[in-house]
């Protein structure tokens, strides 16, 4: 190889890096805007979650649970027995609901949501009660 075909080699080893580093800034200014448009949103929700928080009522009643017929059930047990721990098979019982194991598994899942609304307290495993 002689010296005039390896500065061509060089030159087009050059230019093919030069094309790669233009890409390259494009993408870093695609997404220095991306990133950008991110952290205003995440500001916008920010903002937002303080003001609904400064809005909502302080130590107040918690949010009233879902109203179905089902929630309307376990949440009237609960306020005629406020004092009173239950498992999710004895509120079945109680209600005289299906014991089977599926729909006592999905009675779980709903106490496990008004516990987390704040309607119910857990004072042990498996054990829910009105949050006095």
């Amino acid at each position: 190889m002689n010296v005039i075909e390896l500065l061509d080699s060089l030159q087009v080893q050059h230019d093919e890096s030069a094309a790669r580093a233009g890409e390259l800034r494009d993408q870093i200014e695609q997404l220095t805007a991306a990133l950008a448009e991110t952290e205003a949103r995440l500001a916008e929700l920010a903002i937002t979650r303080k003001v609904i928080a400064e809005l909502a009522p302080a130590g107040g009643e918690p949010a009233p649970p879902e109203t179905n017929t089902a929630y309307q059930a376990i949440v009237n047990a609960f306020n005629q027995h406020p004092d009173q721990e239950f498992r999710a098979r004895e509120l079945h019982e109680l209600l005289g609901m299906p014991t089977d194991e599926a729909s006592v598994n999905v009675t779980r899942a709903r106490l496990g949501r008004l516990v987390r609304q704040g309607f119910l307290t857990q004072p042990g495993r498996g054990r829910y009660q009105k949050r006095t």
